[in-house]
This record gives structure tokens, sequence and C-alpha cells, in this order.
């Protein structure tokens, strides 16, 4: 089969980074493993419309993915393709996760896969292919008609029958061995086109930085992390599984930069101290490789992180959050400012760069509460301090929590996007100008201490990135309004 996988675009209010979407390149894999005939439209970096890629291609089947503020952008690009013909369209990702009913009902979409996409791809490639087999002139309403029940044996999808009928099939289980995923197919993706990963601190081809994925799932609950929409089960490959990717990364695909995406990637010790191992007997410690979404402060002890940074680490993540102990306490996060400071000494002592990733206007916040975050980020000091304000994405506790208490000041999925200086709801004596005002101080306070810009001018990256950096700062405390005309133009450049 030709297979058509696609990543809508995903404007963001400043300039940022953008890397091959891992999901995407591990069905490609997949597909690739199967036989099929695989194309892979990132719009982020392509030339030509989705329309014509489809002309051109002629694919069975389209796949595309979808965060929240993507989400709109997904159900366009889904129109363009059916525009074409009646192909069979899949949406999946986080947001139709959660509600996957709201795109299982739109036209242009035929099935929503929700959690894990790869085991569920595979069996609807297979059920197409076989229908096509019987019916020469195979459509995708075809897949959708109640009385061939195609779809009714498949977990982990929601869709309509095109005589209007609601379907959720169970849950499709978690892939229990990780280690049987092939590894992504970064070959489908134009490479020379993406930045490194991350671009405002490192200097680096962008065509040489590959993203890894060591483990899945999480067993924490956060309240405010849409990670608790998927599956509570952690899963971790071997590590002489993600040896031999890396060697992969290395050897075969010149890697300069490796960045591991896991949520928890050291929920087992002993299984990061065997990958250390590996990647120092194995001699491909030499590439620098960082925790992009951080690890868990209370497992980060000094031996353990002395031992990565051996085998090459080179940064690591924590996410602190809140610098209040009540706030901490409310949102589950289960660990203190005491084992997180002590994580920020054990990374500091073995020369490990650190980041930071605090929350301003979380639920209980008030600005007492968000300037004791300022100030444990300024005690904690990492390279990088990371501030976002509170989102609440669909499906967490706090999406709850503002919909109930609060009030949310979005209209829109697209009002997700991150970096565009705008607070997402208001909740008791919370208002949005608080938020605003404060994250804006963190930024101010935090960077613009004597030894931070001492720092910052010191390091030779800094001078390489000079121009980028300043403008992603720029457009982070002085975001641009957007304008009701540009997001109409770009919708409708995106149907073409």
């Amino acid at each position: 089969m030709r297979v058509m996988i696609v990543n809508p675009r995903f404007h963001l209010p400043i300039d940022t980074r953008t890397t091959p979407h891992l999901g995407l390149a591990y069905l490609a894999a997949v597909s690739e493993q199967r036989g099929d005939e695989v194309m892979v439209f990132d719009a982020d970096v392509e030339d030509e419309p989705i329309t014509e890629a489809v002309r051109r291609f002629r694919p069975e089947i389209v796949g595309i993915t979808a965060n929240t503020p993507q989400v709109k952008s997904a159900w366009r690009t889904a129109q363009a393709v059916k525009s074409i013909a009646d192909i069979p369209v899949v949406l999946g990702g986080p947001h139709v996760s959660v509600l996957p009913a709201e795109s299982a009902k739109r036209p242009e979409v035929d099935v929503v896969v929700r959690g894990e996409g790869e085991a569920v791809w595979v069996k609807l490639c297979e059920i197409i292919e076989r229908a096509q087999k019987g019916n020469p002139h195979f459509a995708a309403r075809d897949l959708l008609d109640p009385q061939q029940a195609l779809l009714d044996s498949l977990l982990g999808i929601s869709y309509y029958t095109f005589d209007g009928q609601e379907r959720h099939n169970p849950d499709h289980p978690a892939i229990a061995d990780l280690d049987t995923l092939p590894f992504p197919a970064y070959h489908f993706f134009k490479m020379e086109r993406y930045t490194n990963l991350q671009p405002a601190t490192d200097a680096i081809d962008g065509s040489k930085s590959f993203s890894v994925m060591t483990s899945r799932g999480c067993p924490y609950r956060c309240t405010f992390c849409s990670q608790s929409i998927m599956p509570i089960k952690w899963r971790a490959r071997s590590p002489e599984s993600v040896l031999a990717e890396w060697q992969h990364l290395v050897h075969n695909l010149g890697a300069q930069e490796i960045g591991v995406l896991d949520d928890s990637a050291n929920i087992q010790v002993d299984r990061l101290e065997r990958m250390a191992d590996l990647f120092i007997e194995h001699k491909v410690n030499h590439v620098p490789w960082i925790f992009v979404n951080g690890i868990r402060a209370n497992l980060a002890t000094k031996e353990l992180l002395g031992k990565l940074k051996k085998a090459g680490l080179k940064r690591v993540a924590f996410g602190v959050e809140s610098g209040d102990p009540d706030v901490l306490l409310s949102i589950d996060k289960k660990i203190d400012h005491d084992t997180i400071r002590q994580a920020f000494k054990n990374a500091k002592a073995v020369n490990l760069e650190t980041i930071g990733f605090f929350i301003i206007g979380l639920p209980g916040d008030t600005e007492e509460s968000m300037d004791r975050t300022i100030k444990f980020a300024c005690e904690v000091d990492p390279l990088i301090a990371n501030f976002s304000m509170m989102t609440p994405y669909p499906g967490t506790k706090v999406y709850e929590i503002a919909k109930r208490q609060g009030r949310l000041l979005l209209e829109d999925w697209e009002d997700y996007v991150f970096f565009d200086g705008r607070a997402r709801y208001e909740l008791g004596d919370m208002t949005a100008e608080l938020v605003q005002r404060k994250w804006k101080e963190a930024y101010r306070r935090f960077y613009l201490r004597p030894h931070r810009i001492a720092m910052t001018l010191s390091r030779k990256d800094f001078w390489i990135n000079w121009r980028r950096t300043f403008k992603v700062a720029f457009n982070t405390i002085f975001p641009k309004k957007e304008k009701t005309e540009l997001r109409q133009a770009v919708e409708s450049a995106q149907v073409i």
C-alpha cells in the first residue's frame, strides 16, 4: 500500500525548534516494515501544498497527527485530502485521544486512533488492504459501512458509520515489549530542513540532530500534565536495544546530538546505569546527548548523574513547576523542594548543564506563591530556566478545575499554542493580568542578574546564535497579538 503520514502545519509565535516528529517516524517505520510505500509530509518544512503531494503520491490511506493547538490544522488538512479523493483519513495524537468524538464526527475524518498508534495503524492498514483485494473500487465510505463491519473488531479506534452510528471500540492494549518496535525511520524526513533540539542554546547542524525514546508511560499523575491521558504503566526498552539504535544514529546517520524524549527516563536507575556502561564500552559516548523533557529529581543521585556524564550526557532537565510548598503538594508532583535542590546540586557537582521547568499560574497560585517560584528558580540557578504560563489541556485535572471553578480564556483550540504571552484561565483572585505580569517578571529577574548576563556572554554558542536568541527572548517577553486576518489567511493557505 501507499501510505502518507502527515504532520499538519504548526504555527508558533516565536522562532523555536523544528525537529522530525518522533511519533510519525515510528509510524513510518512500522509501515515500511509492513512493506508499504511510505511518504512523510511534514507541513512545517514542505514547499508544496498537501493537495499537490496527494495528487503526486496517490496514497491509499492518510494518517494525520494532532495535538490540541494543531487539531484545527489537522481538520483542514483532512479536508484538503478529501478534496482530491475519498481516501481513508485517520487522525491520531494527544488531542483526539482525549476528545475522539469531536474529530470522528467530522465528515473529513474517517477514523480516530486513541493512545499509542503503531499497532492500531498496522492492523488498520491490513484491514484496508484486504478490503481492496475484494473491491477494486474501494473507498473510505466502504470502511465505514456498518453492513461490512470492517472496523468492528479493531481496538483503540473511534468512528461514525456512514449512517450516523457513533462507535468507540475498547482501548487497544499498550505495547508491552518496546524492543519489538523498529527504529524511527528518519530517512523519510527532509532532515536538512530541521533545526537541532535546542537551537537557542546549542550550535549543531539540524540534519545531524536526532530524538530517541527509551521508555514510554509515566507512573505519576501530575494534575497539569497531558501525559495523564496515556497508559499509567511505565514500559522501558532494554539497554541493549537502546545501544543498537544509538550506534545506528552515530555510525550510520552521523548524529552530532541525541535528545532523549522520555517523560520519565530514570524510573529504573539500574537500567540507565547499564545504558551508560554500554555507551562507554562501545565508544558512542563522544556524541553529546540531553534529556529534553527532564527526569525525576528524586531519582537523580550524584552517582547516576556522574556515570551518565561519562556516557556523553551534556544536559539534564528537572520539572520543578512551583517554588511554593503548598502549590507543589497540590499538583501531585510527589516531591519536595529539598529533593529538587539536591538534584540540581548533584548535576552541577558532575559538571552537567541543567534546565529547570517552572509554571506560573497553577491552581492555588497567588502573587506571593509565584514570587516564591521565581526566587526558587534563582536559588537553584539552572543554565536555562523555562517559565511557562499554566495551560489547562483537555484531559488534565487542571482543565476540569478551571472549567468548574474558574474561567477559561480560550475561545479556540489554536489559542492553546505555546509562547504567545497570554494567560489561559482565571481562578479566584488569580487574574490573567497578574499571571502575565509575574511571567514576564520571572524572565527578567532570572536572566538579568549580573552573573547570569556574564555567564551568557561567556558561552561560545551564545555568540553563534545571538540573533536567534535575542529574537526568541524579545518575542517571549513582548509577544505580538495575533491578527484575525492573519489567522484567516493561514487557514486558507492550508487547504490549497
